[in-house]
């Protein structure tokens, strides 16, 4: 079998896809030419940095149901619920909050979205209704919509439906990873977890096949104004510092997206009984460099 592999930048990180198949390179080529520009479109739908964003067009409007996207709906229903399962702790209007914290601009160009002045400090998803019927949003409060923590997964799912042909592929954006079949040796993918100190280096190997594998690191996103990081609880509006990161593994990856968010606010004791309820298998790494992880956690280990 021939394998194709291909790296571009788009939602903010580093895209890299490789396919294996036996099928022509040109066929392989033009499937991840697809698989490109739907990372693109999903930004251009789903980035609270772009003032031309769907997302952000709807967030300046209070008050009046508006009709969206079916990929934006998707994205705003799933979010929802995923703060209901985690009473809050994922919140898709975290973005006022992420704001003030130092994350309102553009993490690649720098650019800053035209500010929504009388977005409230107490917003919350609850404050977000939904019409399936209709396909509708509305907003009840001033808030700010963020789907940073669900959009690269969305995106891989969405990817993977193009890819599925193939005998295997494995796409990482930026950390979140989908590997589906098998690799050029027809065995599962190895999936290396970031060393949290050394960036160039791995802590620990997982071996997956046709499942998602996302983190959720303080190491990623570092605020000039507050010095903290991006995972921020909306309850006391606080970075925890005790932990490196989350990684779960889910069967989908905007699943296993929002889900290392969640477990990693929620930190090692709440996130694995929060993830135990929700049959994920999660892996944390501690300041101290230790690793916690699910019970089931240990079947994707390659030693």
């Amino acid at each position: 079998m021939k394998s194709v592999v291909r790296t571009a930048i788009c939602m903010d990180t580093l895209i890299t896809v490789k396919v294996v198949s036996v099928h022509s390179e040109q066929f392989m080529h033009q499937s991840i030419d697809q698989v490109f520009d739907l990372f693109t479109f999903v930004e251009a739908t789903c980035s609270r940095f772009d003032e031309n964003s769907e997302i952000r067009k709807i967030s300046h409007h209070i008050g009046s149901a508006v009709t969206v996207s079916p990929l934006l709906f998707e994205a705003i229903r799933f979010s929802i619920e995923l703060a209901e399962m985690t009473n809050g702790v994922f919140d898709p209007t975290i973005g006022r909050l992420m704001e003030e914290k130092g994350f309102a601009r553009h993490y690649l160009n720098g650019s800053i979205p035209l500010p929504i002045t009388d977005a409230t400090p107490t917003a919350s998803y609850k404050d977000i209704e939904i019409d399936e019927i209709r396909r509708t949003v509305k907003l009840s409060k001033p808030l700010v919509l963020d789907l940073g923590a669900i959009a690269k997964g969305m995106a891989l799912d969405l990817a993977k439906r193009i890819l599925e042909g193939f005998e295997g592929f494995y796409i990482d954006a930026g950390g979140d990873i989908y590997a589906g079949g098998t690799n050029e040796s027809r065995q599962p993918w190895r999936v290396g977890i970031r060393h949290p100190l050394e960036k160039d280096l791995t802590i620990c190997t997982l071996s997956i096949s046709d499942m998602a594998v996302c983190t959720s690191g303080s190491y990623e996103r570092i605020s000039k104004h507050s010095g903290s990081h991006h995972l921020i609880n909306p309850y006391n509006q606080a970075s925890r510092e005790d932990l490196y990161s989350c990684t779960v593994v889910a069967p989908f990856a905007m699943l296993a997206d929002g889900a290392s968010t969640a477990a990693f606010v929620l930190g090692y004791e709440q996130g694995r009984q929060w993830l135990d309820e929700a049959e994920l298998q999660g892996l944390w790494i501690t300041s101290s460099l230790q690793l916690y992880m699910t019970n089931d956690m240990k079947r994707y280990w390659y030693e």
